[in-house]
């Protein structure tokens, strides 16, 4: 806002030509832009409103856009386009492999989890490593290409950290939990939900399987939320226009994810665990959702707040057995003893409800879809 305060000082309120001043202070963006549209979510991002274009003449900041980017010279060897009815320049449709690469993380994960259903003793160690290093590597180029991808702002090991974390919960938090109450365990994690700590497979699968929907239903979100940028005619309209097309994109993902998770605990014979799944679940997308935006500042933290949670969760359950110290379980026993997954579905749930408040403020702006090889 800082900028848009400069801009009122030097320019005066009857001033003959007020668009020139507002010209060369963004010169750069306006020579840069290969559309109209670039420039509108440019001045969105520097503070000018609708209500801050009336001042320069004009019904709102799509408009004065179009007169910033006409009045701007350009060479007929000017290797920037004109504007064009096509979709937003510098975006292109996603490639066959990318589309289907977001596939990969579920299919390694559920051959994964059959192999350790197959096998015992070392054999499954081996299974289990190997396993978990497949489905790594294919989480990472998935994240990496493609509707998932986030352009400029590669995972950071501090986010990809605590996402280990909440998926690692998902499979084993809950039994450890519950055994570290009732006095366990009495030896370490074997591959089976029955054993000393007991293993939930079905959610990680569901979770792995959900990055193809994950992938389609963010493509989804920023093509139709490209297509009402080039339709729109004001910042607010916009806005208004793009929460609804967010909300059903969030909406989709956990109805594929509820698919998803019922077939793979049929297929696995585990209870579903819905509420926690589904939390998560949300939680992941809206982080990714953000991230692939530029919005990578709140992902991070909410994502930190949460598994940190957890694992205090669990900290203070084995505290709970030095001497003096049984109080401090108190808290999460009652809430296990309300519902044994009340852990996992009370954080990841107001952390996902938090991220959604964030992101229908951050994502229905003009400035989150401009073109990603552009400067933000």
């Amino acid at each position: 806002m800082s900028d848009l305060g400069e801009l009122n000082r030097s320019t005066p309120a009857g001033a003959a030509d007020p668009v020139k001043a507002l010209l060369r202070r963004h010169h750069d963006l306006c020579l840069r832009a290969v559309d109209p549209l670039e420039i509108a979510a440019g001045l969105e991002a520097h503070g000018i409103t609708d209500r801050t274009a009336a001042r320069f003449r004009h019904r709102d900041v799509f408009s004065l856009a179009e007169e910033l980017y006409a009045r701007v010279p350009r060479d007929a060897d000017s290797p920037h386009p004109a504007p064009s009815a096509g979709p937003v320049a510098g975006r292109s449709r996603p490639t066959a492999p990318a589309v289907l690469l977001p596939l990969l993380p579920g299919a390694l994960c559920t051959a994964s989890v059959v192999a350790l259903r197959h096998t015992h003793g070392e054999t499954r160690l081996y299974a289990a490593a190997a396993g978990i290093l497949a489905v790594t590597l294919a989480l990472r180029a998935a994240l990496r290409r493609g509707p998932l991808s986030g352009p400029g702002h590669p995972a950071r090991s501090v986010t990809a950290s605590w996402t280990c974390w909440l998926i690692g919960y998902a499979l084993l938090g809950d039994g450890l939990l519950h055994m570290v109450i009732t006095g366990g365990p009495d030896g370490w994690p074997d591959g089976t939900p029955g054993g000393d700590w007991p293993l939930t497979a079905a959610p990680v699968v569901a979770l792995t399987l959900a990055c193809a929907p994950a992938a389609w239903a963010a493509h989804l979100f920023t093509t139709r939320a490209r297509r009402r940028l080039r339709s729109s005619r004001g910042l607010e309209d916009f806005s208004a226009s793009v929460r609804p097309v967010l909300l059903g994109a969030v909406a989709l993902f956990t109805l594929a994810l509820t698919a998803l998770l019922a077939a793979a605990s049929a297929l696995l014979d585990e209870p579903p665990a819905l509420p926690e799944t589904l939390a998560l679940g949300a939680l992941l997308f809206l982080a990714r959702l953000l991230t692939i935006h530029g919005f990578t500042y709140a992902p991070k933290v909410i994502l930190t707040v949460t598994a940190t949670a957890q694992a205090l969760a669990l900290a203070t359950v084995v505290a709970a057995r030095l001497p003096g110290c049984a109080a401090l379980s108190t808290p999460v026993e009652t809430l296990t003893a309300w519902n044994p997954a009340a852990v996992p579905t009370l954080t990841c749930g107001a952390a996902a409800l938090t991220l959604l408040i964030h992101a229908s403020r951050k994502l229905p702006r003009a400035s989150a879809h401009i073109p990603p090889e552009r400067p933000r």
